[in-house]
């Protein structure tokens, strides 16, 4: 789908270069000499890298729609993890380093939602929450209610996430896997 330079917004993913571009920012520039134009940060999708780029409202460029699927998470294979399709039941190999850190996240049977081009995997998103069991923490101090402190704890994936004091080694919590932090107890 073509639109006008003008209407890329955040969010929109578009075709520039030969590449995969997300607009990360915009902002629209009527400079008192010469015609209005929009200052666009990109980040290509495929390697990270970010690029700042004037559109004119008269140049257009190609909108991508990417396809969302949902992926089941099998187990870890060597290098790479191996999801199935809930739809068709085809597996889909990805390299740990497509995850990132938040393979860790990964639990037996979770479902994720990956982003697809033309068929090939451009992003992967995990639910938001997930529960995990504390492995390691420290004791309470005494005297300690007075702030609202938190202490460092060991989960069971390897992630450390700060915790209130009253969780102890064993209890299940609910953590954010956007920004590593406590949620809640599990029920």
């Amino acid at each position: 789908m073509k639109i006008n330079g003008n209407e890329i917004r955040p969010g929109n993913v578009i075709e520039h270069k030969g590449g995969l571009w997300a607009a990360v920012k915009t902002q629209a520039v009527k400079p008192g000499k010469g015609g209005a134009f929009n200052q666009v940060e990109l980040k290509n999708l495929i390697d990270g890298t970010k690029l700042n780029e004037r559109f004119r409202a008269d140049a257009t460029v190609e909108r991508v729609r990417l396809d969302q699927k949902d992926f089941q998470y099998l187990y870890p294979d060597g290098e790479n993890l191996i999801f199935m399709d809930l739809d068709t039941y085809d597996q889909l190999q990805l390299p740990t380093d497509f995850v990132g850190e938040r393979a860790a996240f990964l639990q037996d049977g979770m479902t994720v939602t990956v982003e697809m081009h033309e068929g090939r995997p451009i992003g992967i998103t995990l639910p938001q929450h997930v529960t995990l069991e504390v492995t390691e923490a420290e004791p309470v101090v005494k005297g300690q209610t007075a702030t609202s402190s938190y202490k460092p704890a060991m989960m069971d994936n390897g992630v450390r996430v700060m915790v209130p004091p009253f969780i102890s080694v064993g209890e299940r919590i609910v953590v954010d896997t956007g920004d590593l932090s406590y949620v809640r107890r599990a029920d």
